[in-house]
């Protein structure tokens, strides 16, 4: 475990699923199969501290209704996230999840692919966090790993930033993993220091998610879909759950 690691030893990074593939599959063939509204309550009884859904637009994976049946039977963590819309942010205020994280994805990106521009979009992104900040719903906004745009964006009033992860993914996956948490360190740390929440996703994977934690073990919360579900069809939802809650037990110094 690195220094930083027995810094904050006993700070437990959470799991929030994401459960749009599992929708993806069901639009696929249309009915209800898989249930969507089932395996997050599975999800849950598996272990998991928090479910995250995406709705898009064109509601290819989530639909609006998915969220507005998932959201009043669960007793965990809901976090929704998207692009604040008008017709996303009032869904936000109709459902009141206890966390909406700002991404700033176009309505025809197949994934996220950028963090906000906390500079230069600080304006608008000011005045969505106080929106749903007054209606006493955490906000998160997606970020790219730059120290500059976590400060500009402590000053748009948010209470957490969530790393995008996509590029520490691909250089572990290249052997290069200190070089790519670099940055993730050097921006989790500024964000820290202005009083702000670690949250991370995008791309983080079985392999990869112990190297990051144990580098930045104060993330407060990981979100994790498209692995998660793509190694489940090989060792189950159950299993894959429970080797990610060891892994975060592990990597985040949590104490029994």
């Amino acid at each position: 475990m690195s220094r930083l690691a027995r810094t904050f030893a006993g700070v437990m990074t959470r799991l929030s699923v994401n459960i749009n593939k599992i929708a993806t599959l069901r639009n696929a063939r249309g009915g209800n199969v898989p249930d969507v509204t089932r395996a997050a309550l599975d999800i849950v009884r598996f272990g998991a501290e928090g479910i995250t859904v995406h709705p898009r637009p064109d509601q290819r994976h989530i639909r609006y209704s998915d969220v507005r049946d998932i959201r009043p039977r669960l007793d965990v963590e809901f976090n929704m996230e998207g692009n604040p819309i008008d017709s996303f942010n009032a869904l936000v205020l109709e459902v009141h999840p206890e966390q909406v994280t700002l991404v700033p994805d176009s309505a025809d990106a197949i994934t996220s692919n950028a963090g906000w521009d906390t500079v230069r979009c600080k304006d608008f992104l000011r005045q969505t966090c106080a929106r749903f900040k007054a209606a006493g719903i955490r906000t998160s906004i997606f970020i790219d790993p730059v120290p500059e745009m976590a400060r500009a964006a402590a000053e748009c009033g948010c209470d957490r930033v969530e790393l995008y992860t996509e590029a520490y993914a691909r250089h572990y996956a290249s052997g290069k993993g200190r070089e790519g948490i670099a940055p993730y360190v050097e921006t989790a740390l500024a964000a820290r220091e202005c009083g702000l929440g670690v949250n991370a996703g995008h791309d983080l994977s079985l392999d990869n998610l112990g190297f990051f934690i144990g580098n930045i073990p104060f993330v407060a919360e990981v979100s994790i879909g498209h692995a998660l579900i793509s190694e489940a069809l090989y060792l189950g939802l159950e299993e894959t759950i429970g080797r990610y809650l060891d892994i975060l037990k592990k990597n985040s110094g949590q104490k029994n």
